[in-house]
C-alpha cells in the first residue's frame, strides 16, 4: 500500500450511476487506510460534507494515483488536466465502450486492490498538441490523447486544404475533414473514418481523411515525431477539434501545426489486461480459439 497513499477521484458530473461507484471506490480506499481527494466538480456528486476537495488543476499536484470513474470521454477529460503532472490513472468504466476506462464496477476490490499492491501493468501514451496560426500569429492552442480533428463545423460542405508532414508536401484534399489520431485514438473516431489500429506501444500518428472526394485517399501512418502543418483553403470556414471538444473556428489561409506533446499520460491497468482481447470485446471480433500445434 506504500506504492499509493493519496488517491484522486474524478467522476462524470450529472450521471447516478457515477456517483454510486464513486461511493464505492471512496469506501474501500479508506478501509485500507487511504486518503481520498476530490476535485471540485466531482466532489458535488457526492452528498457528504466531510470530503477532502480540491481544484481540478490541482489535483494532480496533491495525489499519487487519479481514479477516473466514467466512460473513455471522462478518461479523455482527465488525461489532458494531469499528464503534466506524471502521475498515474486508473479508469474505472461507467460508460459504452471503455478503452480505457477497463475497471468493470464490480470488480473494485479486486481489481483496484491488486493496483494498490502493485500489481498493473502500465501503458505510457502519447498525447497530441495542436496551434492554430493566422498572420503567423497563435490563435489557439489545444491537447489531446485521442485525435485532433479538421471538420466541417456545423454545416454539410466539403474542405479544401493542403497537408505536409516534416515540410514535405502530401497532398491537396478536397473532404469533409482530416482526423490526425493518436495509437489510442485508432480505435475511436479514426476506426469509423476507416483508418488502421494502431497498437498503444507505437510511435506513430495516423492520418485519416474522412469522406474525401477521390477514391485513392487513403488514410496513412507517420513517425510519431512529425510536424505535420495543414493549410486551410476554403472559404467556408471550417473547425477544428481536440478530442471532440468545441475547438476554433478556421479561416481560409490559417495554418494548423500538430505535434506529439512532450508529456505521456501514465495510463495503468489491472492484471490480465490484454489489447486484443479488448478488441475482440469492444469491436466484437471473433471470439473462437483454435487449438494450439
Amino acid at each position: 500500500m506504500e506504492l499509493f497513499r493519496n488517491i484522486g477521484l474524478m467522476g462524470r458530473p450529472g450521471n447516478t450511476a457515477v456517483a454510486d461507484t464513486l461511493n464505492d471506490v471512496q469506501g474501500y480506499l479508506e478501509s485500507q487506510g487511504l486518503r481520498v481527494i476530490y476535485d471540485e466538480d466531482t466532489a458535488a456528486l457526492v452528498p457528504r460534507n466531510d470530503l477532502q476537495v480540491c481544484s481540478r488543476q490541482s489535483l494532480g499536484e496533491a495525489c499519487d494515483l487519479v481514479i477516473v470513474v466514467g466512460g473513455d470521454g471522462s478518461l479523455l477529460h482527465a488525461a489532458r488536466q494531469l499528464a503534466r503532472f506524471n502521475k498515474p490513472v486508473l479508469g474505472i468504466n461507467r460508460g459504452r465502450l471503455g478503452f480505457l476506462t477497463d475497471v468493470a464496477p464490480s470488480q473494485i476490490e479486486e481489481k483496484v486492490g491488486a493496483v494498490l499492491r502493485g500489481d498493473y501493468a502500465e501503458d505510457k501514451r502519447a498525447m497530441l498538441s495542436v496551434e492554430v496560426r493566422s498572420g503567423g500569429i497563435t490563435m489557439g492552442e489545444a491537447l489531446a490523447l485521442n485525435d485532433v480533428v479538421l471538420h466541417t463545423g456545423t454545416t454539410v460542405h466539403m474542405i479544401e486544404f493542403e497537408l505536409y508532414v516534416e515540410g514535405q508536401f502530401v497532398y491537396r484534399l478536397r473532404s469533409d475533414g482530416l482526423i490526425a489520431c493518436t495509437p489510442t485514438g485508432s480505435t475511436a473516431y479514426a476506426l469509423s473514418g476507416g483508418g488502421p489500429i494502431l497498437h498503444p506501444r507505437l510511435d506513430a500518428i495516423g492520418l485519416v481523411p474522412m469522406h474525401p472526394h477521390t477514391l485513392s485517399s487513403r488514410p496513412i501512418v507517420v513517425d510519431g515525431d512529425s510536424e505535420i502543418k495543414i493549410q486551410v483553403l476554403s472559404e467556408i470556414p471550417p473547425r477544428v477539434s481536440a478530442d471532440g471538444q468545441p475547438g476554433h473556428v478556421l479561416q481560409a489561409g490559417d495554418w494548423i501545426y500538430i505535434r506529439k506533446h512532450p508529456f505521456k499520460l501514465r495510463l495503468l491497468h489491472p492484471p490480465g489486461h490484454d489489447f486484443y482481447e479488448a478488441c475482440r470485446t469492444k469491436l466484437g471480433w471473433s471470439s473462437h480459439l483454435a487449438k494450439e500445434w
